[in-house]
């Protein structure tokens, strides 16, 4: 026999179900299309009607789900909040909490539920329940739960300060970091136009910058300086985004991240400061600076570029390091590069180069490892050495002829004491003896000319005082002309004079002036042994010098020769002393003028450069 209360749950079962029968027309449209999971359980808690959403979502059939009891669908931690709420509709009240739900093949689901009361005959028969999915959303809200917490704690203890500022600037949040960088408490600067904080001189720019930003475009990204509370201004780098409503697409606010930049500046500008001095350094060094990465040209200073004969640096900063080396010195720069790319200096060392026009010259090579725009490369140090070498030839010359003029005078005073006493003898057997005075006549003249050499090879001794007089240039070059003649028709060789004046009138001694022409045209006719042509040509330059230039059709000489033309003692002549072009340079250099050679296979050309008293056209 059933006990009275199983008797009252028995009798409410059936007003539910009777209730439900007799509603089901009314509500089957909503209860059978709601994307809600609704159920009816009846006061024990047992499942009695479910719709096809609460089936979708659990995996039970709908004879399953007539089967299932409250308990079964929660998982055992929230089931006694679920009973607690079951017993509150039960008894009235419309309860609606947060749960999760367990389905047939036990995956958990979040669930709002609502419960609500079903009253037949003045009493509670059953509960709707009425389920709305809210998995995704909590995971949603999860994640917008971690993103809000990560901002918080990066907001609250990055060391950059974060600024949210209205359209108008003002500002309406700043992180805590701003007491730290700035000396402001945030709330200090709430409300405060965030331009008022930016150094004057850099007002505009900050300005425009942020008009960028609202306008949508720029990176928003910028330097100034902003004011401590302190008074003092600091370096910063700010990047600012705009905030923009999803809806409307228009800009809500700007986010700043500020970050002090003082110190970075600081080693920028010393940065910068000695890259400058370097630079300057660099650029006024007397000596020629390249920086070289592998074969390519980083650099090249002023001095470099006149060493090289370009007109500007391009023209060098267009080539390789290797086009600039001559040939035969390719292989040893290899070497020396490969010492330096390892960390190593090498010395100075003598090298050949190119100029840009492809004439080889000599200089002093030193190679240093640098870091140049953030890279490993090559300082090389180029001291040209064309003075020195030429000092040291002169100097060499100058030891040369000091040598010569000691020889000479010790020649010359040798031979001159026994042809004073032959000269003596010869007088006193010319006095005795009439009957061979034409020998004696001849040997005295032999005499004389001897003695004549020997007073000009005394010339490189001590030089004698020169005796200056007004003379006729013209007349002294025919008359030269007349003396070659002889010799010159002898060889074959044709000597013609161009005089486009009548004559010039210089102040010169006329014996050694004449000794340079006779040593030029002699030269001029061995050169010639197949025979040719010379031309004497003579020319104003300016207002007071006078160009004498003589021309040969010969062979010439090669370069290294011509280099050392002139050297005491250097000759291509079996018989040849090598002092006759040194001494006539010494000659036209004491009648302050100058000599000038040029050969090549055409032949070669003197020019004597003179001074001049005054001139006269034909």
């Amino acid at each position: 026999m059933n006990s009275p209360v199983e008797v009252i749950k028995s009798e409410k079962r059936m007003l539910l179900l009777n209730y439900l029968k007799e509603n089901y027309s009314r509500y089957e449209t909503l209860f059978s299309c709601n994307e809600d999971s609704i159920f009816v359980l009846d006061i024990e808690g047992h499942v009695v009607q479910s719709n096809p959403a609460f089936q979708q979502l659990t995996g039970f059939s709908p004879a399953e789900a007539d089967e299932l009891k409250l308990q079964f669908l929660f998982p055992i931690d929230h089931i006694n909040k679920v009973f607690h709420h079951f017993s509150n509709a039960v008894l009235g009240r419309f309860p609606n909490f947060d749960t999760k739900i367990i389905t047939k093949i036990g995956q958990i689901y979040d669930l709002n539920i609502s419960f609500i009361p079903i009253s037949e005959d003045d009493q509670i028969v059953g509960i709707y329940a009425v389920g709305k999915d809210i998995t995704e959303l909590k995971r949603k809200k999860e994640e917008i739960r971690k993103i809000e917490e990560m901002q918080r704690v990066l907001t609250d203890n990055i060391l950059d300060v974060i600024v949210s500022t209205n359209l108008q600037g003002e500002i309406i949040y700043a992180s805590p970091s701003s007491e730290y960088i700035l000396g402001y408490d945030p709330n200090e600067v709430l409300n405060q136009n965030i331009l008022g904080f930016v150094h004057p001189d850099d007002f505009k720019q900050a300005h425009q910058n942020r008009k960028k930003v609202l306008s949508g475009h720029g990176n928003g990204l910028d330097y100034y300086r902003v004011r401590k509370k302190s008074g003092e201004y600091i370096w910063v780098e700010s990047l600012c985004k705009p905030i923009i409503a999803e809806d409307t697409l228009h800009v809500l606010e700007v986010v700043s991240v500020i970050r002090d930049i003082t110190e970075r500046k600081r080693i920028e500008e010393e940065a910068k400061s000695r890259e400058k001095s370097y630079r300057d350094l660099v650029e006024h060094s007397p000596d020629a600076v390249i920086i070289v990465k592998d074969a390519e040209i980083l650099f090249v200073n002023e001095t470099g570029a006149t060493l090289f004969g370009a007109s500007d640096k391009e023209e060098i900063l267009n080539k390789t390091i290797s086009e600039l080396i001559h040939p035969d010195y390719r292989e040893i720069a290899e070497v020396r590069k490969e010492i330096v790319t390892s960390g190593n200096v090498t010395e100075f060392m003598e090298f050949k180069l190119l100029r840009l026009d492809g004439s080889p010259f000599v200089v002093e090579v030193k190679g240093i490892p640098t870091i140049y725009d953030n890279k490993p490369a090559r300082h090389i140090i180029i001291r040209d050495i064309t003075e020195r070498k030429k000092t040291h030839e002169l100097l060499l010359n100058s030891e040369k002829l000091n040598v010569a003029g000691q020889l000479a005078a010790g020649i010359a005073h040798e031979v001159r004491n026994p042809l004073t006493a032959i000269k003596g003898f010869l007088q006193l057997m010319q006095s005795e003896e009439d009957s061979n005075k034409q020998y004696f006549d001849i040997i005295q003249s032999e005499m004389d000319r001897i003695e004549l050499i020997l007073s000009e090879l005394l010339v490189l001794a001590k030089p004698h005082e020169l005796k200056f007089e007004a003379i006729n240039l013209i007349t002294l070059l025919e008359n030269v002309k007349t003396l070659i003649d002889t010799q010159a028709i002898i060889n074959g060789i044709q000597i013609e004079a161009i005089y486009n004046y009548h004559d010039f009138t210089i102040n010169c001694d006329r014996n050694q002036l004449k000794q340079v022409f006779i040593n030029i045209l002699k030269n001029a006719i061995e050169a010639m042994p197949e025979g040719g042509r010379i031309t004497i040509e003579v020319k104003q330059s300016g207002f007071n010098m006078v160009k004498i230039y003589f021309k040969d059709t010969g062979n010439g000489m090669s370069q290294e020769i011509l280099k050392r033309v002139g050297e005491p003692f250097f000759t291509t002549k079996q018989d040849g002393t090598g002092l006759g072009v040194m001494i006539s340079k010494q000659i036209v250099e004491n009648h302050g003028g100058t000599i000038n050679i040029w050969s090549d296979e055409q032949g070669t050309l003197i020019e004597v450069i003179l001074p001049i008293a005054s001139a006269r056209l034909h």
